[in-house]
């Protein structure tokens, strides 16, 4: 099974990117092909989301051939990042009926609850399939040690219970999919 990682900020000092390689490794651990898709990688100059646009192609590719994703994004302004917006906008059948879970970050309290509501709308709208379980990586800055470990134990927990739902719904999706 292919479940990439989507890094869904493009800024300057980015905190999520920590927490991206983190799921990245533990879809890893899970037995899981991966990868980071980074929105940098994904950028636009105008909003043209046809897919002749090399980066389109490049990520129409990946999503295809994807069984489901894991988006991290980080809050800001009580939403999401702009750029991952953009980049989801790219693409609209290569997520039909493909199950994501998300994880939110922030500096803050939150873990980025906000921008994980919003973006399960958007979600649902692309025809994707949110699961239930999302994992919120509140006061991130504090989160991680010097090596990218994280260290709060507690997350292992939730990492499984996330990655539990995300696989049972990839391989039932799957299989419906192949079917039509």
């Amino acid at each position: 099974m292919y479940i990439p990682v989507v890094l869904g900020t493009a800024r300057v000092g980015r905190q999520s990117e920590k927490v991206a390689e983190f799921m990245r490794r533990q879809v890893l651990k899970a037995g899981l092909h991966t990868e980071i898709l980074d929105v940098r990688d994904y950028r636009i100059q105008a909003t043209d989301n046809s897919e002749t646009l090399i980066q389109a192609q490049r990520l129409s590719e990946k999503i295809s051939g994807a069984d489901a994703l894991v988006i991290v994004s980080p809050e800001y302004n009580h939403g999401f990042p702009g750029e991952l917006k953009m980049m989801l906008d790219m693409l609209y059948e290569q997520y039909f009926n493909k199950p994501v879970g998300i994880c939110g970050v922030s500096a803050g309290g939150l873990g980025g609850a906000r921008a994980v509501e919003q973006l399960r709308l958007v979600c649902i709208e692309l025809h994707m399939v949110p699961i239930r379980e999302a994992i919120y990586f509140s006061m991130v800055q504090d989160l991680f040690g010097e090596e990218g470990g994280i260290v709060d134990k507690s997350y292992s927990k939730r990492v499984k219970a996330f990655l539990d739902e995300l696989i049972w719904y990839a391989g039932a999706l799957k299989a419906a999919r192949e079917k039509t």
